[in-house]
């Protein structure tokens, strides 16, 4: 079977050839006006990694890797700066062994053997983090990253209740296929899809494909399972309860310091069936963002509600680059879409917006390839293929990146002005000049998830403090704009001063005594939300 790259996004069959990096080269030469040559790209054998520093004992061995590439593949997840020092074969930390348990006894086991060797423990379920969630802490002495991919099944399925009993470590397509024989899916569609597991959806609190209503993972956990260093955490399934705080909140979004989720009861749907999509255009950013705010308080529950600024739409989208762009998407297993979309569309004509009667498509039931045609469907194409364009790009100095947050509508116009001004001047300060754009990724009845993306031209092996600087600088004022430092990509070890910040002092003491209650020696994931 093909591995996982251990560089790029995807499979080393998905790794760009050498002809194809070249006309990326080319392209941005042209576009920079300068020459920019491909490096070659690196391979495991070019790696010089630093010995393990622990070894499993002989009954947990068959569960233990400390192949090169297993390692080096776990070292990183694929943020910008992951992919970066990735290409550059900078392995300085690696995890000294790579254990994939086949079930939850593995997983006591060998939170049993960490514990008692004093290893701290990495949770990896697809390695899609972009936000150092499942890098090695600098100070451990022994790593262990604890790879849940062999935990993959749907356990069982419940269809009168609409829920499922899901290992964690499924990754999303999987998930997918295995629920489709049910007529049931978890619709649960984060942009890393393809490479990142249920359970990472559930400890990162995860934002997925509805852009309104049920949207973050929590919202379909019924129930969950998680193995800790002192013993197991299982919450009682139900469809709703008032006894106390939730258990199940607590783990949501813990990001693996409380212990590791082996499975979950999760909510499920019928799978759609009608469906309608349009795309909106406006003269500015500010009329799209008046129509999202306006549909969405009108409780219409969009499945898609994104906006996009004319450099978005521009880029992303195929359309001029003097536009903004509104796409709205329903769909129901059970309900006809149109006259849904006809109301949303009326509200979005009113703020302004333009679209002819031609391009609100309505399925009646079959698939009319609704949401793939015009704008809204370069715009889908994109989205699906962003994660891989950047394999084209590593080696050649281009500093990019996102950053995402959320704020109430009240205070969006004042936020955005804010923070492109900030992130504008990091970005000609530090690279001479660049773009920048923002979508909605997500927008609620009191406030929208803004998602910014940056992209500038470089200094080749100057990289990473370039993009430090302006990640620094964006993170800073959408901070003192009163914004959140993430929506949906968690705090990882990259976020954590912003975090540090935005955390009421009070509620990091209860953390660091809950995970005393269950992680004594301090093993699970350290460094990530609170220090030790």
């Amino acid at each position: 079977m093909t591995r996982r790259s251990f560089w790029a996004w995807g499979l080393e069959s998905d790794e760009p050839s050498d002809d194809e990096r070249a006309r990326a080269a080319a392209n941005l030469s042209k576009r920079y006006g300068v020459t920019l040559e491909p490096p070659p790209a690196p391979t495991v054998a070019s790696l010089d990694l630093r010995p393990p520093r622990i070894t499993a004992p002989a009954a947990l061995a068959t569960l233990c890797s400390t192949d090169a590439h297993d390692r080096a593949s776990h070292t990183y997840g694929k943020g910008y700066q992951d992919g970066v020092r990735a290409f550059r074969g900078d392995f300085p930390n690696p995890p000294d062994v790579v254990a994939s348990p086949a079930n939850e006894a593995d997983v006591v086991a060998l939170l049993e053997w960490c514990d008692a060797a004093g290893a701290a423990v990495v949770p990896y379920g697809g390695g899609s983090s972009v936000v150092g969630g499942v890098e090695a802490p600098r100070n451990a002495e022994r790593v262990v990253s604890l790879d849940l991919g062999k935990l993959d099944r749907v356990l069982e399925v419940d269809t009168a209740s609409r829920a499922a009993r899901i290992q964690a470590g499924v990754l999303g397509p999987a998930l997918e296929d295995q629920l489709r024989p049910h007529g049931l899916t978890l619709r649960h569609f984060p942009q890393s899809f393809e490479y990142s597991s249920l359970g990472g959806w559930i400890v990162t609190r995860s934002g997925g494909h509805y852009a309104t209503n049920h949207t973050h993972i929590d919202d379909f956990v019924e129930s969950l399972r998680m193995v800790t260093p002192t013993g197991v955490w299982e919450s009682r399934r139900l469809p709703g309860s008032g006894a106390g705080p939730s258990p199940d909140r607590m783990v949501i979004g813990s990001e693996g310091i409380l212990g590791v989720v082996t499975e979950a009861w999760m909510r499920l749907q019928a799978r759609p069936r009608f469906r309608a999509s349009a795309g909106v255009l406006f003269a500015a950013f500010a009329g799209a963002a008046e129509a999202a705010r306006r549909v969405v308080q009108a409780k219409l529950w969009p499945a898609n509600c994104r906006v996009l600024d004319p450099v978005e739409a521009g880029a992303a989208a195929g359309l001029s680059g003097t536009q903004a762009l509104l796409i709205l998407g329903f769909e129901s297993a059970e309900i006809a879409q149109g006259p849904f979309i006809a109301e949303a569309v009326r509200i979005a004509r009113e703020c302004g917006g333009v679209v002819s009667d031609d391009q609100v498509i309505v399925s009646g039931g079959g698939d009319e390839g609704v949401g793939r045609q015009g704008a809204v469907g370069e715009w889908r194409n994109s989205f699906v293929r962003a994660p891989y364009q950047r394999n084209l790009t590593l080696g050649l100095g281009m500093v990019g990146d996102t950053f995402e947050t959320a704020i109430t509508w009240d205070r969006w116009p004042e936020f955005d002005r804010a923070v492109r001004a900030a992130a504008m001047e990091a970005i000609q300060r530090v690279c001479g000049g660049g773009s920048l754009s923002c979508r909605f990724t997500h927008v609620y009845t009191d406030g929208p998830a803004p998602y910014y993306t940056f992209s500038a031209l470089g200094k080749r092996g100057a990289e990473l403090e370039m993009w430090a600087e302006i990640k620094a600088a964006a993170a800073d004022a959408l901070m003192a704009a009163g914004g959140t430092i993430t929506h949906h990509h968690a705090v990882g070890r990259d976020h954590r001063r912003w975090y540090d910040q935005q955390r009421p002092p009070l509620f990091a003491e209860a953390l660091r005594a809950a995970r005393r209650a269950v992680d004594p020696n301090g093993i699970m994931n350290p460094g990530v939300l609170i220090d030790p």
